[in-house]
C-alpha cells in the first residue's frame, strides 16, 4: 500500500479510505460493489489460479462482463508491475 498510497491521496483518495483499505470486508466506507472488488483483489494477489466461485458470484451481483473484465486485467497489471518492479528493486515514482 505504501508505494501507491502516495499516489492514491494525490488523486483525491481520503486517508481515513485508505487506513481502512485492510479491513475493507467490515468497513462501512467501502459499497458492498468495492468490497466484491477488493476481495478479488486480495485472492488475485494471494493465489491467482483458486479464485473461488462465490468471488464470481460476488463480482457478477455488482457488475456487468465488461466491467468484470476490466477490474480482473487492472488487478492482474497492477500484480504484475508490483512484481516486477520489487525484483528489479525499482522505487516507485514519487
Amino acid at each position: 500500500m505504501t508505494s501507491h498510497g502516495a499516489l492514491a491521496r494525490r488523486l483525491g483518495v481520503e486517508q481515513e479510505t485508505l487506513d481502512e483499505l485492510w479491513d475493507y470486508a467490515r468497513s462501512r466506507r467501502f459499497s458492498d460493489a468495492e468490497r466484491a472488488a477488493l476481495a478479488v483483489a486480495v485472492a488475485m494477489t494471494r493465489e491467482p489460479r483458486a479464485l473461488p466461485e462465490n468471488l464470481w458470484e460476488d463480482l457478477r451481483r455488482h457488475f456487468d462482463d465488461g466491467q468484470i473484465i476490466e477490474i480482473v486485467c487492472t488487478i492482474g497489471l497492477f500484480n504484475y508491475f508490483n512484481r516486477l518492479n520489487n525484483a528489479l528493486q525499482i522505487e516507485v515514482t514519487r
